[in-house]
């Protein structure tokens, strides 16, 4: 396996081959993951719930993101490797800047993801200007759950729908190279992922995005609390971590999952 870029997903895009991501905080669990042919890790900052026992996302800090990006870096080989920059730590373009540039030169990660749309235009121009690759996150945004009122759907009347469409469409014009859509009726994304040239990786969005990602742990069935909606637990047909993960690839790729049952309408 060679190494993968941002220019290898694009192509992959191109010729419909689908993307798979998945998340990581560690050397070990990445190795596992490499092995499984995992195209893309993110180190989310879901880190904050599955690692730290903390209710949401918001009080994981930038030393925290550094830290274990740094840990997934050292057992990373082939996989693009994306860290989340954490809540309030790219408020201004150049707080932006600082933060993206911890995370790939203290870090070791090959892109940077933030959440948000119209508002994120001037950061994402910024950090491009600046040769930082820019994921960004629409949608389902866990880092402004409060002012979402809750982990919901988001996109479903024809407003909120027409606006993410046109923040996608904007926030590629900015320049970021990549995309996740969170909690999104599948028509939606479907028709995202079409107007984009970039890649547009899906949780919860439906089986017609470029690529999907997930939460490892949530895929293991070892999250604790209720699972979403949108999660399948690969463990009880697979019997070990190895096998899980790889079943989750295949299941990817050969556009298996997620099912409707997995998707929203």
């Amino acid at each position: 396996m060679s190494h993968t870029t941002i220019a290898t997903l694009m192509q992959m895009k191109k010729e419909g081959e689908k993307i798979t991501m998945l998340t990581s905080y560690d050397a070990s669990f990445t190795r596992v993951l490499e092995a499984a042919g995992v195209d893309s890790i993110l180190v989310g900052d879901s880190l904050g719930m599955v690692i730290q026992g903390q209710e949401s996302t918001l009080p994981v800090s930038v030393d925290d993101m550094v830290y274990h990006t740094r840990c997934v870096a050292r057992g990373r080989r082939d996989a693009l490797l994306i860290a989340d920059m954490p809540f309030m730590s790219y408020s201004s373009a150049d707080q932006a800047l600082s933060t993206a540039g911890r995370l790939m030169k203290d870090g070791g990660a090959h892109m940077v993801k933030l959440e948000g749309g119209s508002m994120q235009l001037e950061t994402v121009r910024q950090l491009t200007l600046n040769g930082i690759p820019v994921c960004a996150h629409l949608g389902l945004q866990p880092q402004s759950v409060h002012k979402l009122g809750g982990y919901r759907v988001q996109g479903k009347d024809e407003e909120s729908a027409r606006e993410i469409k046109e923040d996608a469409m904007a926030l590629e014009s900015a320049g970021a190279q990549m995309l996740v859509l969170e909690c999104v009726p599948k028509a939606l994304a479907a028709e995202i992922s079409h107007l984009l040239t970039i890649p547009v990786i899906g949780i919860g969005a439906g089986v017609d995005c470029d690529g999907q990602v997930l939460v490892v742990y949530d895929m293991l069935g070892i999250t604790s609390g209720r699972r979403p909606r949108f999660v399948k637990d690969f463990m009880p047909e697979s019997g070990s971590v190895p096998a899980a993960v790889a079943a989750y690839v295949q299941a990817v790729k050969e556009k298996r999952f997620p099912t409707e049952e997995h998707s929203f309408q």
